[in-house]
């Protein structure tokens, strides 16, 4: 079990790594806040349980994760904070959201309101800057940094 901690917190001291962990954590903190508390024009924990199950018929114990792993997640990620779970979290969320809301609707975002969807040109960002900190680790000026030295 130790040696699984250590394999989770490890990290390159790199700024670069710290770059995609940043960015990455501050574009998805509104989004979980939304879901969570209702910030950002939100529907908060309830009206959104509501959204994902009722409407987009999503099972509650993944619609309670998408929330969880969005709000907490990206606080965790900015702080650097078992940066590799979270992020393997939201790669595997964002496939799924690929896979079963944007795939019909292609590449692209729905800049104009002229599509009847989102593309997923936006998921695959996330994926990739949550799979460069999966491989890598946390980087430079995070928590996982500091334990993993102690």
């Amino acid at each position: 079990m130790k040696h699984l901690f250590k394999k989770l917190i490890k990290t390159h001291s790199n700024l670069g790594f710290s770059i995609a962990r940043l960015t990455l954590g501050l574009v998805i903190f509104p989004h979980g806040a939304q879901k969570l508390l209702g910030l950002f024009g939100g529907y908060g924990y309830s009206g959104t349980m509501e959204s994902l199950t009722a409407q987009m018929g999503l099972p509650s114990i993944i619609a309670f994760s998408v929330i969880m792993i969005e709000f907490f997640g990206s606080i965790s990620l900015v702080l650097g904070l078992f940066s590799r779970f979270w992020a393997i979290s939201l790669a595997g969320m964002f496939t799924g959201i690929i896979i079963t809301t944007q795939l019909e609707h292609g590449f692209f975002m729905n800049w104009y309101g002229n599509q009847a969807g989102e593309g997923y040109e936006y998921s695959l960002l996330v994926i990739g800057l949550a799979l460069s900190i999966v491989f890598n680790g946390s980087g430079k000026w995070s928590i996982d940094s500091l334990i993993s030295k102690k």
